[in-house]
């Protein structure tokens, strides 16, 4: 049996990846290691069997040590982080904390118990990292490698280009087994609801605005967090020590036509289901009315980078991986949950941001 330490797995992301793992090896001991800030939720890991939620921070190197020796721990999967631009603008010292010192804890603790104690013990380390750190592509740019250049424009990004440098120093310099993913942007269940589609489609339901940033022309792919999950599974049972590979949904959309598909399908939703507009009377939808007219076109994001593509030739070509959903089908899947578990996320819209 392995046993292995999730980071930030009462986050997004790491709460689906626990999800996942237990599904996929129900034998493994799975250690969920969160501080529990604002966007941690113990609610995200309710009905999961054999999960130890142990509340504390990465930038505790004695913690994290004693946790690898005492739960004879061989993987380490890396989420945890501060990840939300807007907040990086405005206070990036939080992002510098957790980002990249709090990287630097989980490899020093990884470190000094897989190698510096003599083991020999088999392990890997996996950071989760974006695909914001490559930069801004112009229209006709080639999507990103594994290989372009780094060129971060946010704190956030800078911050999280920091961490993969010194994951990659640790494989290089001390021999640590590493591995890093950098991820396109992530929807579906149990996201904060501060992210673009969590917060517009609950704003739909509710009756508030729609903020646009700029023309609404900043172009992403988009991957549900469930095909994410199945490629981090990839690289963890296959994926090369030391090696870089690019996750994406294959989905390259502008934010208006993503924010349309939203639209379209809360109205959908409401069209289907009458009980919604009981449920959620101050929505458009309730009132037979189009979601659309919630649209706000706001001014533009500082430094917004316009334009992210993934080129996910690697990890197709080494590891089989294939995102399983199109935008279209994912999105009606998390509309769906979120439309289904109002308790989960009714109690977090007073903790979330005002725009993305």
């Amino acid at each position: 049996m392995a046993s292995m330490i999730v980071t930030g797995g009462a986050g997004f992301i790491g709460a689906n990846f626990v999800r996942h793992w237990r599904r996929a090896a129900p034998a493994d001991e799975v250690i969920v290691l969160d501080a529990l800030t604002y966007a941690g939720n113990r609610a995200s890991l309710d009905g999961v069997d054999g999960v130890d939620l142990v509340v504390g921070d990465i930038c505790d190197t004695g913690l994290v040590r004693r946790l690898i020796a005492a739960r004879g721990v061989d993987t380490i999967v890396h989420f945890a982080a501060e990840s939300h631009v807007d907040r990086s603008i405005t206070g990036p010292d939080a992002f510098v904390t957790t980002n990249v010192v709090g990287t630097h804890s989980l490899l020093k603790a990884a470190k000094a118990e897989w190698l510096d104690t003599g083991t020999g013990r088999p392990h890997r380390f996996h950071h989760v990292s974006t695909d914001e750190v490559y930069g801004s592509l112009g229209p006709d740019d080639a999507a990103f490698r594994e290989d372009t250049r780094y060129q971060p424009n946010s704190p956030y990004s800078a911050s999280k280009a920091g961490s993969d440098h010194l994951v990659r120093a640790y494989h290089h310099t001390y021999g640590l087994e590493t591995t890093t993913s950098n991820c396109s942007n992530n929807y579906g269940p149990y996201q904060f609801p501060e992210k673009l589609i969590p917060l517009f489609a609950l704003n739909a339901l509710s009756g508030r605005p729609l903020p646009i940033y700029g023309d609404g022309m900043n172009v992403r792919d988009w991957l549900h967090v469930g095909d994410h999950c199945a490629g981090i599974e990839m690289i963890l049972r296959g994926g090369r020590v030391g090696e870089t590979y690019n996750v994406g949904g294959g989905q390259e959309l502008p934010n208006l036509a993503v924010i349309e598909e939203i639209c379209r399908t809360v109205d959908a939703a409401f069209a289907a289901d009458p009980s919604l507009a009981t449920r959620f009377p101050e929505a458009p939808a309730a009132r037979s009315r189009p979601t659309a007219e919630l649209k706000t076109f706001v001014e533009d994001r500082k430094g917004h980078d316009r334009r992210y593509a993934i080129d996910e030739a690697k990890i197709r070509g080494e590891l089989g991986y294939a995102p399983a959903r199109d935008f279209a089908t994912g999105f009606a899947e998390t509309l769906g949950w979120y439309l289904a578990n109002e308790a989960w996320w009714r109690p977090l819209l007073g903790r979330a941001a005002g725009a993305r």
